[in-house]
């Protein structure tokens, strides 16, 4: 039986729907710790709760810990794959922020759930057990960081939350899961074909993101700035363009030295230096803006913070994207 480290984190999977004014909260005392027995027969569980927040409370801080966290189980325990049960909102950034830095064979599997403990049709435990099994796995091993609800595989790279309230909100537009579990099988039907890593020590960086829109203004971009953020990201329009009006002050900001990072607000398709006009992504990358291809806009930023972190950030942008 393989030795599984479950990390608890908090989220909707580690609440409930309170009596009597019907919000989900915290619970007094995490339901899925009371089900651990329920577990025992897929692996032998170490069971710890790094801290118990609303996926919305954490930040990279925070992701970081878990990172240290998984390390040093690594080195000092006789484990077999990781465990991190998490809230939804903010699951694929932590999944892919662990993705990028933890230096590992073994399976790091996070899950999470849409529906509180005590609701109808709660499915926080079952997607514990499904990632307990995915964990486990053999086949699991050397595939980086994957997130595993609603009986699918996804890769920490692809997946997004879809949906604000649907069992089956986790997706990969594009790509779809790699894999799937059916009761007791877990079956990979593809495999990521690269993994960086880039295993970095502190986040002390600020790193911004914003949606390009039609007509944006220049001012809040310009703002961030002078408020010493050290890289931007832009989900910019269509194929990698943004309105003539940013033209001047992304110009400003790359001659500062300040990396600006594109990715497509499209959810399907790649960011491309294609369009020549005024905006257009030609003009954007001869300028030095980085395109990175395949990420969302909140990939990006933290693929971006963690680059600014290493030790030599030009190279780990170019290696990330």
């Amino acid at each position: 039986m393989k030795t599984i480290l479950l990390i608890h984190t908090g989220g909707t999977i580690s609440m409930q729907v309170h009596a009597e004014t019907g919000a989900v909260v915290p619970a007094d005392q995490n339901p899925l710790l009371i089900e651990a027995e329920k577990l025992r027969s897929l692996a032998n569980i170490v069971e710890i709760e790094a801290f118990n927040l609303p996926s919305p409370h954490i930040t990279p801080v925070e992701m970081l810990q878990l990172k240290q966290l998984i390390d040093q189980y690594i080195l000092t325990d006789d484990i077999d794959g990781v465990v991190i049960t998490h809230g939804t909102d903010t699951l694929e950034e932590t999944a892919y922020f662990l993705d990028l830095t933890v230096d590992t064979e073994i399976p790091i599997v996070l899950t999470g759930a849409m529906r509180s403990s005590n609701e109808i049709g709660a499915d926080g435990l079952y997607n514990l057990m499904s990632a307990i099994q995915v964990a486990s796995s053999d086949h699991a091993k050397m595939k980086g960081v994957l997130v595993v609800l609603n009986d699918e595989i996804h890769t920490a790279e692809n997946v997004t939350k879809t949906h604000t309230s649907n069992v089956s909100t986790f997706q990969s537009p594009q790509y779809g899961p790699i894999g799937f579990i059916s009761k007791s099988v877990v079956h990979f039907h593809h495999s990521p074909n690269h993994r960086i890593i880039f295993p970095i020590e502190h986040v002390e960086k600020k790193v911004t993101l914003f949606k390009v829109y039609a007509g944006m203004e220049p001012d809040l971009l310009k703002a961030s700035i002078d408020l010493g953020y050290d890289g931007i990201v832009l989900e910019g329009l269509g194929q990698g363009n943004v309105p003539p009006s940013l033209v001047s002050v992304i110009e400003e900001t790359l001659n500062k030295g300040i990396p600006i990072v594109l990715v497509s607000r499209c959810f399907n398709g790649i960011a491309q230096d294609v369009y020549g006009y005024k905006g257009g992504g030609k003009g954007l990358k001869d300028a030095g803006v980085v395109f990175a291809q395949g990420l969302n806009g909140q990939k990006a930023r933290l693929a971006l913070l963690i680059a600014l972190n290493h030790p030599d950030p030009q190279q780990a942008i170019e290696c990330i994207f």
